[in-house]
């Protein structure tokens, strides 16, 4: 079998805001991992744990925060690049954002929205040409060709999505982080954005770090999934080992906080309350391979009792 090609590789990151003063936060503790070309990755975890701030960190936002660590990009320190090499790096590796009221300019119409990384790169050379590949994007995510001249507060939410994906893969990107691209949404319209963006996956050939809070939708779109508590990853898995087959107590106090649309079963759904001291124990922990492809943050005797017990 082939080896994977790796697309993103994080290599014990740290990342310290406001470093050497009063209040110095550890955002991002010792991270390390991988997003092979082609895949989703998911990044689950509560408010604060850090999946935002590594999506950030990859793309170069959070670049004199950095403490330690590599960020690779097709094998390539995105840290040293500069000149041409950031540029292009900056069209191959592009953002969804949240909220996308607050990321689209109410001043300006879709077509010069979604034009806006053509026109920064020089991708296009005439207007005609312009025009052209943004009405194929606008197409590419639903959209119709007369909402070309319209503007950001003329659309639904779930529209200024697609506009928002539109825009990020004008320049024809190879890796989008997605930090939490539906939050913001309907549940009704949640749904219509996920399979979007599967669809543009798989005709684009895309790679996806995707951040939520949902565990339930991070399932159905990724193919592997990451578990952050307090800057540290904590589990690693496909999709079906996460979600079924869960191992560190914080993922499974996550999994048990997903309330079940079946009234019966939600009555007798007792969430798992995570005691986090462990963490705070002082004895060294690192990621460890519990069954084939499936890692957990872990001494070497937590690691042997959960192997033990993914084979009961």
């Amino acid at each position: 079998m082939p080896e994977r090609k790796k697309v993103i590789e994080l290599k014990d990151l740290d990342l310290t805001f406001n470093k050497g003063k009063k209040g110095a936060n550890k955002a991002i503790n010792n991270v390390s991992l991988d997003i092979y070309e082609g895949e989703t990755f998911g990044l689950v975890g509560e408010s604060g744990s850090g999946k935002t701030t590594i999506g950030r960190a990859i793309l170069k936002l959070y670049d004199n925060f950095i403490t330690g660590g590599e960020i690779l990009f097709e094998g390539k320190d995105v840290r040293n690049l500069k000149g041409s090499d950031l540029r292009d790096y900056r069209s191959e590796a592009q953002m969804i954002f949240q909220d996308p009221q607050a990321s689209l300019n109410g001043r300006m119409r879709v077509k010069d929205i979604v034009a806006e990384g053509l026109d920064a790169n020089g991708l296009v050379k005439t207007k005609a040409e312009r025009d052209a590949r943004v009405l194929e994007l606008l197409r590419l995510v639903g959209l119709n060709d007369d909402h070309l001249t319209r503007y950001p507060h003329e659309f639904s939410g779930g529209q200024r999505q697609r506009i928002g994906i539109a825009r990020a893969l004008a320049v024809k990107p190879k890796f989008v982080v997605a930090d939490e691209p539906i939050s913001a949404l309907d549940v009704s319209i949640q749904a219509q954005v996920v399979n979007l963006m599967r669809d543009i996956q798989a005709k684009e050939n895309l790679t996806y770090l995707f951040i939520a809070h949902d565990l339930s939708m991070v399932k159905y779109i990724s193919d592997r999934i990451g578990v952050m508590h307090w800057g540290k990853i904590l589990e690693v898995g496909t999709s079906e080992q996460v979600y079924n087959h869960p191992i560190h107590p914080y993922t499974k106090s996550l999994l048990s906080s997903i309330p079940s649309p079946d009234p019966i079963s939600e009555r007798e759904r007792t969430p798992i309350v995570y005691d986090p001291t462990a963490e705070l124990d002082g004895q060294e922990r690192e990621m460890r391979e519990i069954t084939p492809g499936h890692f957990v943050f872990s001494t070497e005797a937590e690691a042997e009792i959960y192997k033990k017990n993914a084979t009961v």
